[in-house]
């Protein structure tokens, strides 16, 4: 991965992301994991949501502080339906656990309304100091009205308290740049550019095509490149790449890794979530977020002889 980290004009919650805590700043807190307070819907599928967002961050150290805000009606094929919460209940549970617990790092996912969106501004405007990952997903299954107000809400309460913005390029290109007429596509600079243009110092861009099968993912600042890494694509149709992404760069920002490391952690460990990934139904493959859980083929074939039965639970005698 080339990085060239520039000197950033922006004050607001990014000093912190260049510029690491020391080994002695943080010693007293070594018995923690990271907090990172979440705002994103439950997902019945697991494909992403909090499920994905707690599995992620857990497995590169974060101890996760879901916020619920609303739940998708899905299948692990496509979204139906989404019910948001009532906004101050999503303030409540968020003003709850943030006068008990001390949070490193914000992650905001897909919260479901306008006004929900005007809570979590205003719960990351209380805490200045806190940086903000913002992941932006693909909307498309949403009424355009819908889509059209949330993303005016995103543009306009969100993006000023945002330190990172992630998405995919189609995704940021149609909503941040509605109006491109280049002849080719517009690069992770000329999206970065728009979002520094509503106070985004950073942005992620995924899912840039290239050729012979390869994706690029770039990390721009509105005045640079920072940092680029591709990979093969792969041969299947995935859900909840985005969130596996946005949740593991929230969780190592959060442990104190700098942006340009945390990048490209986050995008080697999505990588190789989707090169594990499963279909648990008839729809698309899911990020295998616990990739590195799971046992060796060696390890299989050590176990081949132990029968299933040696670890059943035993009969109970209850009639319920």
């Amino acid at each position: 991965m080339n990085t060239s980290l520039l000197p950033t004009e922006h004050d607001h919650k990014v000093s912190d992301l260049n510029d690491p805590s020391s080994d002695e700043d943080t010693a007293e807190g070594d018995s923690n994991p990271p907090c990172v307070l979440v705002f994103n819907a439950s997902d019945p599928s697991g494909a992403g949501g909090l499920g994905g967002d707690a599995l992620a961050m857990a497995s590169v150290g974060a101890h996760m502080l879901a916020v619920v805000t609303g739940a998708y009606a899905r299948d692990t094929a496509e979204i139906f339906d989404h019910f948001a919460f009532d906004e101050e209940a999503v303030a409540e549970q968020a003003r709850s656990i943030l006068e008990d617990v001390e949070v490193q790092l914000i992650k905001i996912g897909f919260v479901g309304s306008p006004e929900i969106l005007s809570t979590v501004a205003e719960t990351a405007t209380d805490y200045p100091e806190v940086p903000v990952v913002a992941y932006m997903p693909n909307l498309s299954w949403w009424e355009d009205s819908q889509i059209e107000a949330y993303h005016d809400a995103f543009r306009e309460l969100v993006l000023p308290q945002t330190t990172v913005l992630v998405g995919n390029h189609s995704t940021l290109w149609r909503w941040l740049l509605p109006d491109w007429s280049g002849e080719r596509p517009p690069t992770a600079r000329d999206i970065a550019k728009a979002a520094g243009e509503f106070g985004v110092p950073y942005t992620l861009v995924t899912g840039l095509v290239l050729p012979d099968q390869f994706i690029d993912n770039v990390l721009a600042s509105p005045q640079s490149v920072l940092a680029s890494e591709k990979y093969e694509r792969l041969d299947a149709v995935f859900a909840g790449a985005g969130d596996t992404l946005s949740a593991a760069l929230a969780a190592l920002l959060a442990s104190g890794t700098d942006l340009a490391a945390a990048t490209s952690e986050a995008l080697s460990y999505m990588d190789r979530c989707l090169d594990a990934g499963f279909r648990p139904g008839m729809g698309h493959v899911l990020p295998d977020r616990l990739f590195w859980a799971q046992p060796d083929d060696d390890e299989d074939e050590d176990n081949g002889d132990a029968s299933p039965t040696d670890f059943a639970l035993p009969p109970h005698d209850t009639r319920h």
